[in-house]
């Protein structure tokens, strides 16, 4: 079956006046240390799906990961391993120095223009105002050989909290994170340090009104908002309670991973179940057979706004590496595996 006319695929047809949600693999991975960014890359390639898509994203660390003084040579290193045979897809990212550093200007002009064509995505941390987004794009811009770069953006601060809508409306951001550790610092010891920890960060009510101001925020502009590390990194059964947490509690369809045994796990608890997965397909394709006109199944009545949950849920299962039956990948995902 081919694809069907773009005003019948689901991203133009469903959506209206609304943006459509973005597309992002549910896990961030990041890395900064020379022999864990090249075995990050190595797992990207290794897991990648047959039809040519990235099952994680990963982002080399240009901030954390380079010593002082030394981070034009680390942005150099970086560099090479982004246009190096390791990245086979182009879902690689890299998370820059904040914008008031003295090294921005120094990573930004080692990195570019030779990594313009093939980087996914530059990450923006501590963002205060959408003005620092504005700052950091026409010095990025001027140097990416006319490529509008996506810019993702990490949220640590109170002025950051307070900007989050303006961030997410920004036309040049694509994901916006939560930076939990630097949040709880930035509260001068009011919050305890068990909302650093484990389930802990669920539970006190200013990080939870945070994360759940930036997943707000994210889903009304159609941007993909980020969760934050666990960084409990060997407790596997800990780091899936709190990434289903996260998925299915707190609207966040992606998450950041510290450690190559955290990216299964974050990506199985942002999978959809099965069953809705098989009820889906029989729902969007039912649907485009009416070209998106009401239909009934199994004795309920769908239309357009039960369409927009279903796709989502096909998308994401999608990105998670779900077995698809063929007609649905040829209704719906056949330009991906091309």
């Amino acid at each position: 079956m081919s694809n069907p006319p773009a005003s019948l695929h689901p991203r133009d047809v469903l959506f209206d006046d609304e943006p459509a949600p973005s597309a992002l693999p549910v896990c961030d991975h990041y890395a900064g240390v020379e022999e864990r960014m090249r075995k990050s890359l190595q797992l990207q390639r290794d897991w990648g799906e047959p039809g040519g898509a990235a099952l994680f994203d990963v982002t080399l660390d240009c901030e954390d990961g380079a010593t002082a003084g030394g981070e034009a040579e680390h942005a150099a290193l970086v560099a090479s391993l982004l246009d190096s045979e390791l990245n086979v897809f182009d879902r690689v990212g890299v998370r820059l120095p904040p914008t008031e550093h003295p090294a921005f200007d120094t990573v930004v002009q080692a990195l570019l223009p030779a990594i313009a064509p093939r980087t996914a995505y530059l990450m923006l941390p501590k963002l205060r105002a959408a003005s620092d987004v504005d700052a950091a794009a026409a010095r990025i811009d001027a140097l990416a050989g006319g490529r509008r770069i996506p810019l993702h953006g990490l949220i640590e601060t109170h002025a950051g909290l307070a900007a989050v809508d303006a961030l997410a409306a920004h036309a040049r951001i694509e994901s916006l994170s939560f930076g939990l550790m630097d949040f709880v610092s930035a509260h001068r010891g009011a919050i305890p340090r068990s909302a650093m920890t484990g389930t802990g960060q669920f539970e006190h009510p200013l990080v939870v009104r945070a994360k759940l101001e930036i997943a707000a925020a994210c889903h009304r502009h159609g941007k993909t908002p980020s969760h934050c590390v666990v960084t409990e990194f060997k407790d596997h059964r800990l780091l899936e309670r709190c990434a289903v947490k996260a998925a299915r509690e707190f609207g966040y369809t992606r998450m950041w991973s510290i450690h190559p045994d955290q990216i299964r796990t974050i990506i199985e608890a942002f999978a959809p179940v099965a069953a809705e997965v098989d009820l889906a397909v029989e729902i969007l394709l039912a649907a485009r057979a009416a070209e998106w006109g009401p239909v009934a199944h199994r004795g309920q009545l769908h239309d357009r706004a039960s369409y927009r949950y279903y796709w989502c849920v096909l998308e994401r299962a999608w990105r998670t590496g779900q077995p698809l039956p063929n007609e649905a990948v040829d209704a719906f995902f056949e330009e991906a595996t091309e």
